[in-house]
């Protein structure tokens, strides 16, 4: 795994061999940042990556130019791995790596973000109440986008936020906008 564009293009995302933890593939990642790249202006922007694992989408953001990234996660080898490339990068300012379930840590957020990665394991329980939390408080800020990687058996064309989705084989990536 590696960065694909901007000042840490090239450089490598550190993770482990854990079968637990599904990092974002290069071609998904790299069709979701060109997507990206037309809609929003990466400068200065804060992201928030939930179930963060490796951090392979946190990392490009900040790689193109993100303020900060926040992520999230709970696994220990996914921790691990964020630590480690934050450092190896130099960017352990611009960043924070937050221990935490995600609907514990929703429950409790106060900050906003522009742009918010959302890649849960695709046998998650409730999709749903999950959009429901992020666009329930503060947490996306104004014209924010909102991008949950799932299975194509799922489809949220009836959220009142849902924007478009590409799919990628067996995976889908839908697109939600504040």
């Amino acid at each position: 795994m590696q960065i694909l564009a901007g000042i840490y293009r090239g450089r490598k995302i550190r993770s482990s061999s854990s079968q637990s933890i599904r990092p974002c593939s290069s071609r998904v990642k790299k069709s979701l940042f060109d997507t990206l790249a037309v809609r929003i202006d990466f400068d200065g922007i804060s992201v928030l990556d939930l179930f963060a694992g490796f951090g392979s989408l946190g990392f490009e953001a900040l790689s193109r130019g993100a303020a900060s990234v926040s992520f999230v996660d709970q696994h220990v080898d996914a921790l691990k791995a964020l630590r480690a490339t934050a450092v190896e990068l130099g960017v352990q300012e611009s960043i924070s790596i937050i221990n935490s379930d995600v609907s514990a840590f929703l429950g409790r957020a106060t900050a906003t973000f522009d742009l918010l990665f959302c890649d849960p394991p695709y046998s998650w329980p409730d999709y749903n109440r999950l959009i429901e939390k992020i666009f329930g408080g503060a947490l996306l800020a104004e014209e924010g986008f909102l991008l949950i990687e799932h299975s194509t058996q799922f489809n949220f064309m009836s959220s009142p936020h849902y924007s478009f989705h590409k799919d990628y084989g067996m995976t889908r990536v839908s697109f939600f906008k504040q």
